[in-house]
């Protein structure tokens, strides 16, 4: 990990230790509904207090427009106190005379979050005056939010350049297990991009298709694909405006030696509803009343025949309608045979994006894959080859 400083290279005892976290959990009724993004936050939390450093958490929550308790940290700082089974201090505010107080209060060991960066217009700004605000308040950055490193704000990117910045553990983890992926990975690598739109995942294809040895393409966008290729869609979802750069891509993958794998059935309903009357046909076969919600067992077979033969697999994005019997099979049963590589050692998988981490979980088979990321579109852009800055500024220069 000698591209990035890390908490290998520092020492934290009595140091106030600025900890940009993301702690934008699910909220109902002012409690957590779930706590996975604190859990993975918790081991950076204990190890800086544990080794005597006073951690001063920042975070930010929702997209208020100012002050606003609704976007209140308070019940977000007392759920990390039950996660982390020790006190957690709450200050009312980020910057100025409160949060001053607050944190030179503290002893050795103790854990204090601060209230909601984005309760100031700085925050988004990256304002320097604002910035100076916050490193008043520490010794050194450290950086545990990868799922906002690609926007350049106060605490996630221009902290860095104010004081000493290392990446926290879930930082760490996160790096190691992309640049495994893509930076570096053991051939040959896959990559599967599913979800509803190209449109949206233009630039990640582009990347892809120079970097992976296949291109597996499933969901909605698959369907733009085949349309690409003068198949009849039906009424299933595809952007039809985007068939003439779907071609381009696969071009592109030609040119690059990727091999790109399209479904060749697809199972097919004519009422976008759970547990709807449905049929497998060839995607030669669709018809004009037919929407194509998920893939076929040809194509299921095909996929889990791809994982056999290749040591990395990046994921982002279902087969299908996952949410809804019985059109998740395709992901869950190509998602099962990619864990049981990796439960068996022969496969570095590593996936990502909310969708993708909701279909693993859906399928049982998250917690055997190598390593999952909670990012959304930090993991995307940095699949699509973007430097993100909150990352850049952890670089060993």
């Amino acid at each position: 990990m000698s591209a990035f400083r890390t908490l290998d290279d520092v020492d934290v005892k009595g140091k106030r230790v600025l900890l940009r976290v993301d702690l934008n959990v699910p909220m109902e009724s002012g409690r957590v509904t779930d706590a996975t993004r604190i859990e993975r936050i918790a081991p950076t939390i204990a190890e800086i207090a544990g080794k005597g450093g006073k951690v001063v958490i920042l975070a930010h929550f929702g997209r208020p427009k100012g002050p606003d308790p609704k976007d209140s940290l308070k019940p977000v700082a007392e759920e990390t106190a039950r996660i982390l089974k020790r006190p957690v201090a709450f200050a009312t505010e980020c910057i100025g005379p409160v949060a001053e107080t607050a944190v030179a209060e503290m002893k050795n060991g103790d854990v204090l979050c601060l209230e909601n960066t984005r309760f100031h217009k700085g925050e988004e700004k990256n304002d320097p005056a604002f910035v100076e605000a916050l490193a008043k308040l520490g010794d050194l950055w450290v950086n545990d939010a990868f799922s906002a490193a690609h926007r350049a704000h106060a605490s996630t990117e221009g902290l860095g350049r104010k004081l000493p910045a290392y990446a926290g553990r879930t930082m760490q983890a996160e790096l190691e297990a992309l640049s495994k992926a893509l930076e570096a990975p053991q051939r040959p690598v896959a990559a599967i991009v599913g979800g509803a739109k190209v449109s949206t995942k233009l630039e990640l294809l582009g990347n892809l298709v120079a970097k992976v040895n296949v291109l597996m393409i499933g969901g909605g966008m698959a369907n733009t694909f085949l349309l690409a290729q003068g198949k009849n869609v039906g009424k299933s979802l595809a952007e039809r405006d985007l068939a003439g750069t779907a071609r381009e891509i696969l071009a592109k993958a030609k040119v690059a030696n990727c091999e790109v794998v399209l479904p060749v059935d697809a199972i097919v309903a004519q009422k976008f509803e759970a547990n709807a009357p449905s049929r497998s046909v060839s995607v030669d076969a669709v018809g004009p009343d037919d929407m194509i919600l998920d893939i076929g067992p040809r194509s299921i077979e095909h996929a889990v025949s791809v994982l056999a033969r290749i040591k990395t697999l990046v994921w982002n994005g279902p087969f299908g309608a996952f949410e809804m019997e019985p059109f998740d099979t395709g992901t869950i049963e190509v998602a099962e045979a990619a864990a049981e590589r990796t439960a068996a050692g022969h496969l570095v998988s590593v996936a990502g994006g909310g969708d993708t981490v909701a279909a693993l979980n859906a399928a049982g088979a998250a917690d055997r894959f190598t390593y999952v990321s909670t990012a959304g579109g930090a993991f995307l852009e940095w699949m699509e080859g973007k430097a993100l800055p909150g990352v850049e500024v952890l670089r060993v220069k």
